[in-house]
């Protein structure tokens, strides 16, 4: 005889072979083909492409490039002037705060609590 766990009564219950041998949730391979399309639309293959991507914006990296590998000195996260240096200011001091917060937080959990 065959046995199987029964998800409803969290038992062992008698079962048929191929039923003890097919785990829950699994099922026995039916085919290889894959399921016709419901909305299938004829599509390009990749030799019907056309040779050439059109793009119709204009490139934009040569001059960025340009822009941020300026020897002026000064750091590429601080290039482009007041908005990336509030930006840098506002992340370390959020940084520096919670870093603060977590070590009052620590030092007030090692306190231990005094009895009243």
């Amino acid at each position: 005889m065959y046995y199987k766990f029964s998800g409803f009564t969290q038992r062992l219950v008698g079962a048929g072979a191929s039923a003890a041998y097919t785990p829950q949730g699994l099922k026995p391979v039916v085919s290889v083909e894959s399921p016709p399309l419901i909305f299938g639309t004829p599509t390009k293959t990749v030799s019907e492409a056309p040779a050439t991507v059109q793009f119709f914006g204009k490139n934009k990296v040569p001059d960025l490039q340009k822009f941020f590998q300026k020897p002026d000195g000064m750091p590429v996260h601080l290039k482009r002037g007041l908005p990336d240096q509030l930006l840098y200011r506002t992340t370390m001091a959020l940084t520096i705060g919670g870093t603060i917060y977590c070590l009052i937080a620590l030092y007030m959990a090692a306190q231990p609590k005094k009895p009243e």
